[in-house]
C-alpha cells in the first residue's frame, strides 16, 4: 500500500525534481507505510519513497547516469530525510 505523496518531503522531492528535470511524466510514491518499524524507519512517514520520472534529460543516458542525475536533485534530502528511494527513469518513448 502506498499513500498519497503530500507530506514535506515528497512535496520538495517533486519540486526539486521538476526544476532539475523538466519531467513529462512524474510520481513521487511514499512506500513509508510499508517499513513501518523496519531500519531506516524514522517515524516521521517519510523515509521511504519510489520515484517515476520521465525526462529527455535522459535521453541516450545509462540507468546508472540516470540515477546519477535524480540522486543530484535530491541529494541533502537523501542524505538528512531519505532512508531509500527506488528510481525508475525513463526518457520520453521509451517502455515505463
Amino acid at each position: 500500500m502506498t499513500q498519497p505523496s503530500t507530506g514535506p518531503v515528497a512535496t520538495e522531492m517533486t519540486t526539486r525534481l521538476t526544476t532539475a528535470l523538466s519531467p513529462s511524466r512524474l510520481e513521487v510514491i511514499n512506500e513509508s507505510a510499508q517499513h513501518a518499524g523496519h531500519m531506516g524507519d524514522d517515524g516521521s512517514g517519510e523515509s521511504h519513497f519510489r520515484v517515476v520520472v520521465e525526462s529527455a534529460a535522459f535521453a541516450g543516458l545509462s540507468r546508472v547516469a540516470r540515477q546519477r542525475l535524480v540522486n543530484q536533485a535530491l541529494a541533502d534530502l537523501l542524505r538528512e530525510k531519505v532512508h531509500a528511494l527506488a528510481i525508475r527513469a525513463t526518457a520520453p518513448g521509451e517502455a515505463a
